[in-house]
């Protein structure tokens, strides 16, 4: 299928994990844009993307995000960026040549929970970032999602793992942590919307779902899902984050860290006075109708086609 072009071309900065997969599916295609993906990694592990877009559509660039003639030569075609770098250093790069170039719209992903003064080094990343952007750009548009949940997601996905050791730890059950998840495919529609409209330069919203929920509740539904015993234990910190730096050794991706730890067990913020999702013209997606697709993957060959209707949802704490 062959898509007109609408004049738009976009450069996907750091174009891996969930929320990259939602923008280079054929969803920015269908919008007529270009996108040029800079990368870092081998290029055998992007053949995979070329057939999501029309001849021409998707165009792959070798950078080094530490050199800014490399960061310039992936920009400056470019009206629209789209940065998912979280590090001060590289983000602040970004925003001060994507200004240089003439970049018409510079569209930053942080998270909702970013904060200076957090435990997680991830979030505290992420609050630097937003700063660092606002100095450079200050008409760049901040989108702060929560959790996102989606196919290879690293929430869901983390949790329904945990079967393998026998239980579930939570800190504090688990029970003192509140969650609103939001579906990988609404912060790319999100990041379409904000492309589309003139009025969001400059502005800061929030990418949450429609419901929130109890840790505690949330993998208890998960698992219901997954057809699987939940097995949850309370784990004080210290000791959650002991076992954490023994993952920290493999040469691998560790299964846990620290930081993650602490991110996931860290109450969602709410921000009254900031556009959300809506504003947007987003309609949030609910776990309930979503996480099957995460999760069928997870379980038992006698369960796998079974229908997501037998799974109770969630209880919701949406006044916490």
């Amino acid at each position: 299928m062959r898509y007109q072009a609408l004049g738009k071309m976009a450069a996907v900065v750091r174009c891996f994990r969930v929320p990259a997969t939602g923008l280079r599916s054929p969803r920015t295609g269908r919008i007529g844009s270009q996108v040029v993906i800079p990368y870092r990694c081998d290029q055998y592990d992007l053949m995979y993307l070329r057939p999501m877009g029309d001849l021409g559509q998707l165009l792959f660039m070798e950078w080094d995000s530490h050199d800014k003639d490399s960061i310039r030569r992936a920009l400056e075609y470019s009206n629209v960026v789209i940065n998912l770098i979280g590090k001060e250093w590289e983000t602040r790069n970004i925003a001060q040549l994507s200004r240089e170039v003439g970049v018409e719209k510079l569209i930053h992903i942080s998270h909702l929970n970013a904060d200076v003064k957090s435990p997680s080094k991830y979030l505290r990343n992420k609050a630097i970032g937003e700063r660092v952007v606002r100095e450079e750009f200050p008409d760049a548009i901040i989108l702060k999602p929560s959790e996102m949940f989606g196919r290879e997601d690293r929430f869901f996905n983390h949790y329904a793992n945990m079967h393998w050791f026998g239980g579930v730890p939570l800190i504090a059950f688990g029970r003192k942590t509140v969650k609103q998840p939001i579906y990988v495919s609404d912060v790319a529609k999100a990041i379409i919307s904000a492309i589309k409209d003139p009025d969001a330069k400059g502005k800061t919203y929030t990418l949450t779902g429609p419901h929130r929920y109890l840790l505690y509740d949330l993998v208890q539904y998960l698992y219901a899902v997954l057809h699987r015993v939940y097995l949850p234990y309370p784990l004080p910190r210290p000791m959650y984050h002991l076992i954490a730096r023994f993952f920290e050794m493999n040469p691998f991706e560790p299964w846990t860290t620290r930081d993650k730890i602490d991110r996931f067990h860290t109450t969602d913020t709410r921000f009254p006075n900031l556009p959300g999702l809506e504003d947007l013209g987003v309609v949030p997606t609910p776990v309930e109708l979503k996480a099957i697709e995460v999760l069928r993957r997870h379980r038992k060959y006698l369960w796998l086609e079974a229908d997501l209707d037998e799974a109770k949802p969630a209880r919701t704490v949406n006044n916490m």
